[in-house]
Order: C-alpha cells, then structure tokens, then sequence
C-alpha cells in the first residue's frame, strides 16, 4: 500500500510539473466555461425551455457534464500515454521492473496519479452547476448521479488508456490506441440507437439493447438522466478492473 501510495504521488507531481498537464487543464476549464455560459444565456433568452425539459440541473448540469465526456476524449489519451510508454522510451522503466515492487501496485499507483488529476477537472467541473445553487433550487439527485457518472466514465477511459501505454513503447502511440478505443465506444453508442432486431431461430435479437449495455457511454447517458442503477455501476467497476488486470498481465508477462 505504501509503495502504490508513492508512485500515485510521483505520477501526480510528475504531471504537475508538465506543461502540457497545465495547458490541458486550462483548456478543458476554458472550453467548459464556455459552455456553460452558453448554457446559461439560452436560459436566459429562452426560459420556457426550462420548463419542456427537467430543469435547470438537467439543462445546464446534464450537458456540461455530456460535454465534459467528449472532451476528455483528447484529454485522457495525451494523459495515459506518458505513463508506462513514456517511461519505456526514456529509459526509466527497467529501474521500475527491477525495483521489489508488484505490478499490481505499480499499476494501482499510476492509475491513482492519473485519477488524482482527473479527479481535479472533476471537482472544477462539479463546481460550476453547483454554483447554481445559490440562486435558483436544484435538483440534487439529478446533479449527483450525473456527477458520479462523470467519475466513473474517467476511471473507464483512464483504465482504458493505462492498458493502451502498456501495450506499446512509443507514447504517440498509445494515445491512438486510447482515442481510437474511446472513438469506437461512442459509434457502438450511436449505431444503438438504430431499432434492428433480426429474427434468429424464431427469436428477435435485440441488437440495439446489446450494443448499448456494451458500451459505457450507454450507461453513462442513464446516470446523467438521474437513473442511478446497481446495474451502471457493477459495469463500471468490471469494466475498470477489467483493464487493469490486463495492464497487470501485460507486464507480468515483460517482467519475466
């Protein structure tokens, strides 16, 4: 525990003292910002709107928080790809293989200095419908759940992209196969919402249905729409664990 403690520490000042670390965060703030003072002056403009949909938390809440998962689409590649092919490239990674250290805790604290930084944008970006609050009732359950989703879905793409860096020593690489990835689950997200359910042996498949619980944009969109489900999360938890077994596996096998 001390060990994967040390190296989320070093992974987190690593990315501390990176400008492009510094230059993500402050584009994701910006593009954020933006987006939610759009959000804000169509509210203004136009504030029966609030009243055709499920108010203001859905409204502004639910789509900064849709947003914020396609910007992390470029941020989380260019994150993850310095973590394992980086080090690899540079040079340092044999002292890490060598050092007494297990690969799961090797890989527990990258993905926590990752998670540390990311868990940064989140607070941020929780921050500005919270803000809300003072001037106008929210919907708490709404806003939470959305909240929790946004987590969750950094966990999955984080996880996604560590496996991605260790598959590879080149990091530009690694960011590719990270975008790609995350590219592929949100055209799954979108070809289920086209209605096909071929007849298989007298039984109607649900393609649709399938395509969208593999995807986990599909369970991130309910967790934004307030759905909170036991189902979305156990997904979630599979799906990060899952990556980071493989990543595990990975360099078990370049440790031998």
């Amino acid at each position: 525990m001390n060990a994967t403690r040390a190296i989320a520490a070093h992974e987190l000042n690593r990315l501390f003292v990176s400008p492009l670390s510094w230059t993500l965060l402050a584009v994701t703030q910006l593009l954020l910002g933006i987006l939610f003072a759009l959000s804000l002056t169509d509210i203004s403009l136009n504030p029966q709107t609030v009243g055709e949909y499920d108010g203001i938390s859905a409204i502004v809440g639910g789509g900064v928080f849709r947003f914020a998962t396609v910007v992390l689409l470029l941020v989380v590649p260019l994150l993850t790809m310095r973590s394992i092919a980086e080090e690899r490239k540079q040079g340092t990674w044999p002292w890490l293989v060598a050092s007494p250290i297990s690969t799961a805790a090797l890989v527990a604290g990258k993905f926590g200095g990752v998670m540390g930084y990311l868990t940064l944008i989140w607070g941020l970006t929780a921050a500005m419908p919270l803000t809300l609050a003072v001037f106008s009732p929210l919907d708490m359950g709404i806003l939470a759940a959305g909240l929790i989703g946004l987590w969750l879905m950094m966990a999955s793409f984080a996880a996604l992209g560590l496996l991605a860096s260790a598959m590879t020593r080149e990091p530009s690489l690694a960011a590719v196969i990270t975008l790609t990835a995350i590219l592929l689950a949100w055209l799954a997200y979108a070809v289920s919402a086209i209605d096909w359910q071929p007849v298989i042996l007298g039984y109607a498949l649900d393609i649709a249905g399938m395509v969208r619980g593999a995807s986990p944009i599909g369970h991130l969109d309910s967790l934004l729409r307030g759905l909170f489900t036991t189902a979305d999360l156990i997904y979630f938890a599979v799906f990060v664990i899952a990556c980071l077994a493989l990543t595990v596996l990975r360099l078990d096998a370049e440790r031998r």
